[in-house]
């Protein structure tokens, strides 16, 4: 494929689970300033209204599911049809499971059904990119993975997610390395409470590891769009390779 960017091409995303929270906000971000945007998800309705709250920005709307490899595959190819090039992939689609579950009754479905999601759809996706990337003339680009606080210390209950939060920073280091080669950095943002639909009950209360139920800061989510533009605007010669942006007040760092 020949898709040399010209002196007057915008460049070109992919954000996955950008019919809300997290990935709407940095969707709306880069169609600010600038960028082409790929809006991936799971809800076409979703997405349509991400895209309506950008009129004057280009999008491209592709219902995915990134857990099913032919879905992930047709993004990608409507990527490099609309757009010829890319050059990032915010990977971002995720679920937290079931709430309240304890471990041992937790249904294997669930399990998995976060597991293909979280792990398996970061995978298909950050593959696809790699593969245009590699590509693409010039070469090369970004891919920033959504981590979390939970890649680093899970909260009471939240095995599927956590262990997948934990597997995506093992992910991002290894194709950290394999990017090298191909001028494709990889860097991951670890996020803790910003302000989105999923994070609501931490206003009103969450169970703490002491067993007490505790309401917890937030901060605007708009704060992790600036920071994930920040990354995607470095040149390829650097690389924030983990960025942690959290509420100030949360209960993480020390004893909280």
């Amino acid at each position: 494929m020949n898709a040399k960017r010209t002196a007057e091409q915008k460049k070109t995303a992919v954000v996955t689970g950008a019919g809300s929270g997290i990935g709407r906000a940095v969707a709306l971000e880069l169609l600010r300033t600038g960028w082409s945007v790929a809006l991936a998800g799971r809800r076409a309705e979703t997405l349509e209204e991400t895209a309506a709250l950008s009129p004057e920005g280009e999008c491209l709307v592709v219902r995915t599911d990134v857990s099913r490899p032919e879905e992930v595959t047709a993004l990608f190819a409507a990527v490099r049809e609309r757009f010829g090039r890319l050059d990032l992939l915010f990977n971002n689609a995720g679920t937290s499971g079931p709430g309240g579950v304890p471990f041992e009754e937790l249904p294997y479905d669930a399990w998995r059904h976060v597991v293909d999601t979280n792990l398996n759809g970061a995978f298909l996706c950050a593959q696809a990119a790699f593969r245009l990337m590699k590509e693409q003339d010039p070469r090369g680009g970004r891919i920033v993975n959504n981590g979390s606080i939970s890649a680093h210390t899970p909260r009471p209950l939240s095995a599927p997610y956590t262990a997948t939060k934990h597997a995506l920073t093992g992910l991002t280091k290894s194709l950290s390395l394999d990017g090298r080669a191909y001028g494709i950095a990889v860097g991951q943002i670890d996020i803790g409470n910003a302000a989105t639909d999923m994070t609501e009950r931490m206003r009103t209360g969450v169970l703490q590891a002491n067993g007490e139920v505790t309401p917890e800061p937030v901060m605007d989510v708009a704060d992790v769009a600036r920071t994930v533009r920040h990354m995607a605007e470095l040149p390829l010669g650097a690389n924030v390779q983990f960025a942690t942006v959290l509420a100030t007040a949360m209960p993480y760092v020390g004893r909280g």
